[in-house]
């Protein structure tokens, strides 16, 4: 098969004829229609992530078909469409025992644990436990808009943030990420401030559900002027981009007893920021993680999709051939592209 290879870490991608993937017992393989691009494939790339073994494939945000299926799968066959989450469970440890597969104690993830979605084909392990079946009604680039930054911001905006309708929502960072939270927060009925330092993205974020955004490139105390916007700050906010200043941004535009949700990766030298623990204390405030989104939780999100409350091809900023992907991948970290880009030519 055809896929986008590193053999260094920081060093150029080339696309490579490479050995077609064979599943496990309980796993499948599926033949890529679509991937997404994502800035933790740049963190990947750089090195960031300890469990990446070179040479690398990266990809993790996947639509596509079943190709083979392993002696112990049960639910799937070929021809299948499916997606997956990003982070993928075992289905019979401790966590994912409670139905939280997206903390598993032996995730693996595609693009990251092992080779990912840049090539033709990939191979997923526990497939009974983590393919999701992909309606008719959503295509495969769309789809592929799903496996991480959306899924991610639906479950950090629905379940852990618990953003309801009327409610004031930050979201710092309108990147692929930033935008999902925003158009769900709003499709929730909550009123969404976007933040970020590029005036195209913050109009982009204004046409996805923004009611107001503050460009922090031209704001000198971005937290007093959300409060003062929101008269006393916002009940949720969020990073969704990894950035120290970001994230302490987003607590201190907290109104009393609000939550923030860190989604966007704090890895490298970013791994261990300040915060402004004196206003958690005393405001009763709450820091929450957010790693992904369960495949048995997807159904709540894809007919939130088909009944048209939810747009992701909205977020599709374009789509790209895999020798593209081969030069797009490195320039990520310099936040260019508005929108989401997707892999659709192999």
């Amino acid at each position: 098969m055809r896929a986008a290879v590193y053999e260094k870490f920081g060093q150029p991608l080339t696309i490579q004829n490479v050995p077609d993937p064979a599943p496990k017992n309980n796993g499948v393989v599926i033949r890529v229609e679509a991937t997404g691009m994502c800035r933790s494939d740049w963190h990947g790339w750089m090195g960031h992530d300890p469990d990446i073994r070179l040479p690398h494939v990266p990809g993790h945000e996947l639509a596509g078909t079943v190709e083979e299926t392993g002696s112990e799968v049960s639910l799937w066959k070929r021809g299948d469409r499916v997606t997956l989450p990003f982070v993928c469970g075992c289905g019979t440890c401790p966590q994912c025992a409670t139905g939280n597969h997206q903390v598993c104690d032996r995730q693996f993830q595609p693009g990251f644990t092992h080779w990912g979605s840049f090539a033709q084909y990939v191979a997923i392990d526990y497939a009974d436990v983590n393919l999701v079946r992909l309606p008719e009604e959503i295509d495969y680039v769309s789809a592929a808009s799903l496996g991480c930054r959306f899924s991610t911001s639906f479950r950090a905006v629905v379940a852990q943030g618990k953003v309801s309708a009327g409610q004031w929502v930050a979201v710092h960072g309108c990147g692929g990420v930033g935008l999902s939270a925003i158009m769900i927060a709003n499709a929730l009925g909550a009123h969404v401030v976007a933040v970020d330092i590029q005036r195209e993205k913050l109009e982009f974020a204004r046409s996805v559900g923004a009611v107001a955004v503050v460009n922090a490139h031209e704001v000198e105390d971005v937290p007093t002027a959300i409060v003062e916007l929101t008269k006393g700050g916002v009940h949720v906010s969020i990073d969704a981009l990894g950035n120290p200043k970001a994230c302490f941004n987003s607590i201190s535009n907290l109104r009393k007893r609000g939550k923030h949700l860190q989604v966007g990766l704090m890895l490298a030298d970013h791994r261990h920021p300040p915060i402004p623990m004196d206003r958690v204390i005393a405001n009763e405030l709450e820091i929450l993680g957010c790693h992904g989104m369960q495949a048995h939780e997807y159904d709540a999100m894809l007919d939130m999709v088909a009944e048209g409350k939810l747009q992701p091809e909205k977020l599709i900023g374009k789509t790209i051939s895999l020798e593209e992907a081969v030069h797009e991948l490195p320039r990520m970290n310099q936040f260019g592209a508005i929108g989401v880009t997707v892999i659709d030519k192999f």
